[in-house]
């Protein structure tokens, strides 16, 4: 869950008649720091962003801090954060254990060529978490992760292509996006997600496969989970067409204490990490047993690997203070306000008489104003009303993602998803004055 970053579209309403947008103008007059700022970027930056996740029309927020919870723009309005950077934030914003250990860190060095006990202990934690983990190989993102599992699968193999699930999403790759948008590539083969038939029928005609990625929940393709059944299967036949099992656990690892890949009891060949165990910090890793890694050993070198910024101390010190307090007794908070949270979502449509199906797995949600969710957060056919929605939501002080992703965080309590459930209610009836 490398995550899943994608946008959905906004309408462009005209400034007035039959297409004026209360909704548009609300965003417009309040947030005109962020416009302005906006036009100063789109000087400097292709099209004003260095991130295609963070934009959005007419144009997206510009933030001046953070704190627990909330965002604050530079036109001083407050947020409840509901995405956390696309769930990299599990513990919120200026976590006081992450800062603390961020800040001494960067006080006696941030980096340098050589080791740093710090990265030993998050790996450590992972290799006692995760149980097809052994050993940990650090990278700077989810998709760095993801292009070096890659790697190791071609090295180890002989092969050149990879297989992946139709909509999934592992990063910016190339070779990963157009599988994310439902494309074939020169070296990407595809396959439906839950379908364990078609993963087969793909692994029986192509003999260059080296590597099967998959994710336990589709996270950028809209919160759709897998069959434990169908993960083993598709790992079982992967081994037997000689390609490596790769499960991408950028995004899921936030739902079990041991990765999803625990909750499902899945065996893999390679793990991919990312977002939490940096701590708010830039970070991936692939994990995998020992065999499995030696290709990395200097003694008996097989694949070069580097990187400037790999393992850094400040972010394993993040990272190791992250995934520490990821408890399992706080894992299952996350999933009960989620829970209550969709509850309220639910309740909220009704009243203002829109669709709504909501796709849900443990701390993560994602709506689509629909009377059913679609194939993917790539099809949907509510652009216009998710879009609006946005909009509304952002304009009642909700950071919801613009293809309505939803992230539960540690620090969000109860009272909170109460006051989240009361300003989405209005920014539905806002949307539904507009439609209606």
């Amino acid at each position: 869950m490398a995550q899943a970053e994608r946008t959905s579209p906004e309408p462009t309403p005209g400034e007035g008649g039959r297409n004026y947008s209360p909704i548009r103008e609300r965003y417009l007059t309040e947030t005109a720091g962020s416009g302005t700022l906006h036009e100063r970027a789109k000087q400097l930056l292709p099209g004003g962003t260095s991130r295609q996740a963070g934009f959005w029309m007419p144009y997206p927020l510009t933030y001046e801090r953070a704190e627990g919870p909330f965002l604050y723009d530079v036109d001083g309005r407050q947020y409840f954060d509901l995405i956390y950077n696309y769930t990299a934030m599990v513990h919120g914003h200026g976590y006081p254990p992450i800062v603390e250990a961020a800040q001494r860190q960067a006080g006696i060095g941030t980096g340098w060529a050589g080791g740093n006990r710090l990265q030993l202990d998050l790996a450590e934690q992972m290799v006692d978490r995760i149980a097809s983990v052994e050993q940990v190989r650090f990278t700077n993102s989810g998709t760095e992760a993801n292009a070096l599992a890659f790697t190791i699968a071609r090295k180890v193999t002989g092969r050149s292509k990879l297989l992946m699930a139709r909509f999934g999403y592992h990063g910016s790759l190339m070779e990963f996006e157009c599988g994310s948008f439902g494309h074939e590539g020169p070296i990407t083969r595809l396959a439906a997600y839950n379908d364990l038939a078609d993963f087969e029928r793909v692994l029986a005609e192509d003999d260059d496969i080296a590597m099967v990625i998959l994710e336990p929940v589709l996270g950028s393709g809209g919160v759709v989970a897998a069959d434990a059944a169908f993960l083993k299967g598709v790992g079982a036949a992967a081994r037997k067409a000689g390609a490596l099992f790769v499960i991408d656990e950028v995004m899921t690892l936030r739902f079990d204490y041991h990765g999803a890949q625990g909750a499902l009891d899945i065996t893999t060949d390679l793990t991919t990490f990312g977002k939490l165990i940096g701590g708010g910090f830039p970070v991936g890793a692939v994990g995998g047993q020992r065999d499995m890694l030696k290709i990395f050993d200097p003694d008996d070198l097989k694949l070069f690997h580097t990187g400037t910024f790999n393992a850094n101390p400040v972010t394993m010190a993040a990272g190791g203070v992250s995934l520490a307090e990821l408890t399992s007794e706080r894992i299952d908070d996350m999933a009960r306000r989620a829970e209550d949270l969709k509850t309220g979502l639910r309740a909220a449509a009704a009243t203002a008489g829109l669709p709504l199906a909501i796709n849900h797995h443990a701390s993560l949600l994602n709506l689509y104003f629909s009377d059913t969710p679609p194939e993917s957060s790539v099809v949907r056919e509510d652009a216009e009303l998710i879009g609006r929605f946005h909009l509304a939501a952002m304009n009642h002080g909700l950071f919801v993602a613009p293809r309505g992703l939803i992230a539960m965080s540690t620090v969000l309590t109860d009272a909170h998803i109460g006051e989240i459930s009361e300003r989405a209610a209005a920014a539905m009836a806002d949307v539904a004055a507009e439609t209606g």
